[in-house]
């Protein structure tokens, strides 16, 4: 069950707000549609209700608020506008993604394309979807964990007729087995047909909120639908001889060859035809409209036209529309229930992450990219001379900040957040959004995972480059080559790391990237002028007082893979590296924990 409680948005400027106090019930076991002309507040609503826009008010889903939940998921499956997510990821991998996501098994996934008829364009990818496909696929995410309550946002734009009775099927059959449905609409026969429960808004206020018969009674105007070739010429008949005999009939010009006249008969309006001469090819009675629709607001206009309902499908009454209903629900069963829920699994962000990488070229591309740049430079280099080999292998001119393979790492893992954010698959489940520790590590992981591949395909690379260019000359062994790796793998970890966390703090790809570059050329000569600064007093010696202070013995030499790492550490490149992944680490934890407390 829903409960809507005084839900109003926040005012911008000196606008009224979009939504004043909206106060409603969506029953579990019923359908209920929320209606509205385009502008009326449908939409503010829903998000309102979901905790996606500010304002006042509170909703209960089975008498909790979302954010109490501790799966919102499997409480609340949501259709909101266009599918969000990368648009080169397939229909499969996409809905395998969410699935990792919300911690159902990957089979769950061919489960509901069958169930929405996109088995055939499981391959495709979400970019050439159309309109229709595209709201088959919201669907399909919305019933992905089995939830109780369905909200969806004007789920039949972009259907035909037959597709929309299919749609009403699915919705009456997960009423039927206890769920929740509420779903937005503009058009009044939809409603009518489709739910129980009708609750009506106008200039962002409730207006009525009825069950279905009394709204078919007391807000649907019947009308008679008229298709003529002369459509325009009796629609200008029909209103002068109302005017001269003082009656209140309303002509409106549906397009084309039709008019839907209000408050008038098929028999008057086929015997002024008669009397003037005018040939009609259909004349027919209809329930089941509100009357014209005001002018749209850009607020709501993103959702696309209304779908047009032909006049020549007279349906004469409410219980006969609804009287369709049925014969979808045989031909629409729902998905299998999910008998068992997975417990909580610290691998599922893990699942999810690998899933999202592994989904889409990006990263193919960029690893490719890298490889091609540093074997290049490396070649460069080694014909010009005066490089050190450790810089040569790295394929790292001192003109250049960072080596290809640091900022190739670095953009993987700002793209890890970016993308996210850009194509918010997760922005509508608020227990796996972008800001949850959980995710975080599973992408610092992938990021580490994916840096250090990169950083041993470098050096491989350029080996081999160089040894098939120059011969043996270039491709020996450094004598101090333990150290000179581990800061190499380092850096390049390290960078992968300042761009998850620059992303996932500011919400951009872009300013990953920026934050990664920033280290060499901000941080760096900060950092140089600190330890190049005067000083009296030397480290000189420290591992070895760090034993005598641990009082135990460092087996196999280890505290000269400390000395190492305090090297690497004090080197400017290093230090300011990890001053700024301790900075970063920092502001994302404090932006994290303000979130919660909001």
């Amino acid at each position: 069950m829903i409960q809507a409680i005084g839900l109003t948005s926040n005012t911008r400027k000196a606008r009224p707000p979009a939504v004043d106090d909206v106060s409603f019930e969506a029953r579990a076991g019923h359908v209920t549609a929320l209606l509205g002309a385009r502008g009326a507040g449908k939409t503010t609503v829903l998000k309102l209700m979901l905790e996606l826009q500010q304002g006042r008010g509170i909703t209960y889903f089975r008498g909790r608020p979302l954010h109490r939940i501790a799966h919102p998921s499997r409480e609340v499956g949501v259709l909101m506008g266009e599918v969000p997510g990368h648009p080169a990821r397939t229909v499969r991998g996409q809905l395998r993604m969410l699935c990792a996501a919300v911690g159902v098994p990957v089979r769950r996934a061919d489960e509901v394309l069958e169930v929405v008829g996109l088995v055939g364009l499981r391959d495709e990818r979400l970019v050439t979807l159309s309109r229709g496909m595209d709201r088959r696929l919201g669907l399909a995410c919305a019933l992905l964990a089995d939830p109780h309550t369905l909200v969806l946002d004007d789920p039949a734009d972009g259907l035909s007729v037959g597709e929309g009775r299919w749609l009403h099927g699915i919705l009456r059959a997960h009423a039927t087995q206890g769920g929740t449905v509420l779903f937005t609409t503009d058009d009044p026969k939809e409603a009518a047909r489709t739910a129980d429960r009708v609750v009506t808004l106008e200039q962002s206020r409730l207006v009525a909120e009825q069950e279905v018969a009394d709204f078919a009674r007391t807000r649907l105007r019947p009308r008679v639908a008229v298709r003529s070739p002369h459509a325009a010429r009796l629609g200008s008949l029909l209103t002068k001889e109302a005017r001269t005999a003082q009656r209140s009939v309303e002509v409106v010009r549906e397009g084309g060859n039709r008019l839907s006249v209000y408050g008038s008969t098929c028999a008057d309006i086929g015997e002024a035809a008669f009397r003037h001469g005018i040939l009609v090819h259909q004349l027919a009675d209809e329930t089941g409209d509100m009357g014209p629709a005001p002018t749209s607001d850009p607020e709501e206009g993103a959702q696309g036209p209304a779908p047009e309902v032909s006049a020549g499908e007279g349906e004469p009454g409410a219980d006969e529309l609804r009287s369709e209903t049925p014969a979808a629900h045989d031909d629409s069963p729902l998905p299998p229930p999910i008998a068992v829920r997975q417990a909580p699994n610290p691998l599922r962000p893990l699942r999810y992450e690998l899933r999202r990488a592994a989904g889409v070229g990006t990263g193919y591309l960029t690893v490719a990219g890298v490889l091609v740049t540093s074997v290049l430079l490396s070649v460069l280099l080694a014909r010009i001379g005066h490089t050190p080999q450790p810089r040569l292998l790295a394929a790292w001119p001192r003109e250049l900040p960072l080596p290809p393979a640091a900022i190739g790492a670095g953009l993987l893992g700002a793209v890890a957040f970016g993308e996210e954010f850009r194509h918010p698959a997760l922005a509508a489940d608020r227990g796996t959004v972008p800001r949850r520790l959980g995710l975080l590590a599973a992408k610092l992981l992938v990021a580490s995972a994916t840096a250090l591949m990169l950083a041993f395909l470098t050096v491989g690379c350029d080996l081999e480059a160089l040894y098939l260019v120059y011969g043996r000359e270039l491709t020996g062994v450094p004598p101090d080559w333990f150290s000179l790796g581990a800061s190499w793998l380092g850096l390049v970890v390290g960078c992968a790391w300042a761009g998850v966390l620059a992303a996932g703090i500011f919400r951009s790809t872009a300013a990953g990237l920026a934050a990664v570059l920033a280290v060499p050329i901000v941080v760096v000569p900060l950092v140089q002028k600190v330890l190049w600064g005067p000083s009296v007093r030397t480290a000189a010696g420290f591992p070895e007082r760090l034993r005598e202070l641990l009082l135990v013995q460092w087996p196999f030499g280890g505290e000269r893979y400390l000395a190492a790492a305090v090297r690497v550490l004090a080197q400017p490149v290093g230090g300011a590296l990890m001053l700024s992944l301790t900075t970063l680490l920092c502001a994302y934890l404090f932006t994290t924990l303000r979130g919660r407390v909001r």
